[in-house]
């Protein structure tokens, strides 16, 4: 099972800033295990959501020709939670990069309220940092997502 923690981007202006939305939904079976009787998205899946935003940045902006894996989180503070039936807005401001990878900066907001801010830093991964061995791609999150990056877009292609 891949775990995918954005549902689509609603900007993205490569090597510049990317802005995605995550549904929070009764559905989820995280939100009622978490904190039993009080259903929240737990901030672990917020950072991946966060994570999953700025790391599409980074790749695109290389054309994906590196394998783009979370490396450290410096900084991180959660202000807020959110609950079923909210929209997280999950906003990544690539702020470094290099040949060895990239940091963002990081925000999630649900409507005006602040929920998360912090930094993330990524390295790239490939094949000659592995040994010369092969990675498999398909195991990485970005490399599936590339399809979401289809701002505004119904699943026909025509605006949505």
């Amino acid at each position: 099972m891949r775990w995918f923690w954005i549902d689509r981007f609603t900007e993205f202006k490569s090597g510049s800033h990317a802005t995605a939305i995550k549904n929070v939904t009764l559905a989820e079976e995280h939100l009622h295990d978490h904190l039993p009787g009080f259903p929240v998205m737990p901030a672990s899946l917020m950072l991946e959501g966060m994570a999953q935003t700025g790391g599409i940045l980074l790749g695109e902006s290389n054309q994906f020709a590196h394998i783009v894996i979370l490396a450290k989180v410096p900084k991180m503070t959660f202000h807020s939670w959110a609950c079923p039936g909210d929209s997280l807005l999950y906003s990544a401001k690539l702020i470094q990069q290099s040949d060895e990878g990239g940091m963002v900066e990081v925000k999630a907001h649900v409507g005006e309220r602040l929920v998360a801010e912090g930094e993330i830093v990524f390295a790239h991964v490939d094949d000659a940092a592995n040994g010369g061995a092969k990675i498999d791609q398909k195991n990485f999150v970005f490399q599936i997502l590339r399809n979401v990056m289809d701002v505004g877009k119904a699943g026909n292609g025509t605006g949505a």
